[in-house]
């Protein structure tokens, strides 16, 4: 199967795994590299010079928060905490008020050193997830990679409640496993060992992910087969993830979040395979329009042009002397007129027509001190008349096809301009 040339460069992911340490220069930084957002194409642990980079107008940086740097909280918000305005005009900073004290009492830190993130979409009449980690460290994680280049356009967790709604995670290495899944409200992130098992309820139920270093362990302690997941798929899942932990003091403003999620869900569009069929349905209306839009002007244009060629058939069967046609209702009226003049017959264009028309039209004690006649055009010298005389004359001479105009004390009265 050959490749769709019109199909977009697929977009570029670089999926980096936030460290401990930020500042530590020597810290190494576990990254992914997608280059369809569905198949990694390259996993490794680097410095971070090393890392690779992504062009930014076709790539993104995806940090990854580690499980064991966030907790998480359900609360209930107040009525009319959320809304559509919830990152601008100060809704924000209201929100972030009422998370400070609806979860003072659950965390150990002082909330003005951590950082909150509301779930996506989060519902206005049920409890609402938050995400919470460490502000400065944060910060400083960010802050590293930026100035290395590599511009964090969103922030991820490595596993959501959602994702542990029905699934137990493995991971780490043999001697140093843990399990995490949800309990009691929150993610759990505990040693590999039957106690942890035993603590979340319903494991028994729920199927078991494990990373190829622990499976062995994992199995033996679950007493049943689980799923083998490389490192690299879990976190290009959670990078897939509606999740972005960039939210009140990390966004500067509403119309920079706006256009990063715009952006990001662009670039999807235009790349992501799974939206490789409404591209194609896309290109497919586009294209049938345009057909339409082609043959609707083509049927118009063959329209006019039929009327043309009658018109133009009008004028030479009329008036067989006439050999090449410019304008055929100008040349029409010109051949009548002539035809007129040789006949004898009172056209319009003749002196005594216009007069008698403007004779009718005029006040009585309108009279000229001259009048010239040239060409079918009529000016009367010396007349001096109101503009509401002009403007009513004007009006009653129109619908006989008249124009009239003043020039100083002169009115200018002539039958169809370019007759």
């Amino acid at each position: 199967m050959t490749a769709d040339k019109h199909q977009p460069a697929p977009m570029t992911t670089l999926i980096v795994t936030l460290p401990a340490e930020p500042l530590d220069a020597a810290a190494l930084y576990d990254y992914v590299l997608t280059r369809d957002g569905s198949t990694v194409a390259e996993q490794s642990r680097a410095p971070l010079a090393l890392l690779p980079l992504v062009g930014k107008a076709d790539g993104e940086v995806v940090a990854l928060v580690s499980a064991q740097r966030l907790s998480w909280h359900q609360v209930q918000l107040p009525k009319g905490t959320l809304g559509r305005r919830l990152f601008q005009d100060g809704g924000a900073l209201r929100v972030r008020a009422v998370l400070d004290g609806l979860l003072e009492d659950r965390l150990l830190d002082d909330t003005e050193q951590l950082h909150f993130a509301l779930e996506p979409q989060p519902p206005t009449d049920a409890p609402v997830w938050v995400a919470v980690c460490e502000r400065a460290w944060l910060r400083a994680a960010l802050q590293v990679l930026e100035q290395s280049g590599r511009a964090v356009s969103r922030i991820v967790p490595e596993f959501t409640p959602q994702a542990l709604k029905d699934t137990l995670y493995v991971t780490g290495e043999a001697d140093a496993a843990y399990l995490v899944g949800a309990a009691q409200g929150s993610v759990a992130v505990l040693p590999l060992s039957r106690d942890a098992i035993a603590l979340l309820a319903g494991s028994e139920e729920k199927n078991v992910v494990a990373e190829p270093a622990v499976v062995e362990v994992a199995e033996a302690l679950f007493q049943r087969a689980v799923t083998l997941q490389q490192s690299a798929q879990r976190q290009l899942q959670a990078a897939q993830s509606a999740w972005d932990l960039a939210q009140f003091d990390l966004v500067t403003s509403q119309s920079a979040r706006t256009w990063k999620r715009w952006s990001v869900a662009a670039r999807s569009l235009l790349s992501a395979p799974r939206w490789r069929a409404a591209r194609l349905a896309l290109l497919a209306l586009l294209a049938i329009n345009l057909a339409g839009l082609n043959a609707w002007a083509w049927k118009e244009k063959s329209l006019l042009d039929s009327q043309r060629q009658a018109i133009q058939a009008v004028l030479t069967t009329t008036f067989p002397q006439v050999r090449v046609v410019v304008d055929a209702p100008t040349q029409m009226a010109r051949e009548v007129a002539t035809l007129q003049q040789a006949s004898g017959a009172p056209s319009g264009r003749d002196l005594e027509s216009i007069l008698g028309a403007f004779g009718a039209a005029a006040p009585v004690a309108a009279v000229p001190g001259a009048i010239e006649y040239i060409a079918g055009e009529v000016r009367l010298k010396g007349l001096t008349l109101k503009a509401e005389q002009v403007t009513a004359i004007s009006l009653q001479l129109k619908p006989q096809g008249y124009t009239v105009n003043v020039e100083g004390d002169n009115v200018v009265i002539k039958q169809g301009a370019g007759l």
